[in-house]
């Protein structure tokens, strides 16, 4: 009899930390981190950064538009919400 109560006590402790309900957790959140960016915004699409950045430096923010929406879009390609 010692060994059942063991058992159950194993078990009771295994559910609230690893049991079914946080495995279908994980399982509902298994698309979040496809959606979730791999790298940092700060070195994601870094050839389109330095183009804006350039751009902007040189003149202005204003005529640069055409950079500043190509690196939005590589940075949403890279799962970024910008």
């Amino acid at each position: 009899m010692g060994g059942l109560p063991l058992q159950g006590a194993t078990s009771a402790l295994a559910l609230p930390g690893t049991g079914p309900k946080q495995n279908q957790v994980s399982d509902a959140s298994a698309p979040t981190p496809e959606s979730k960016p791999k790298k940092k915004i700060c070195c994601a699409c870094p050839d389109t950064k330095k183009l804006r950045d350039e751009c902007i430096v040189q003149h202005g923010e204003e005529a640069c538009t055409k950079w500043i929406n190509a690196h939005i879009k590589c940075l949403r390609a890279e799962g970024f919400n910008v």
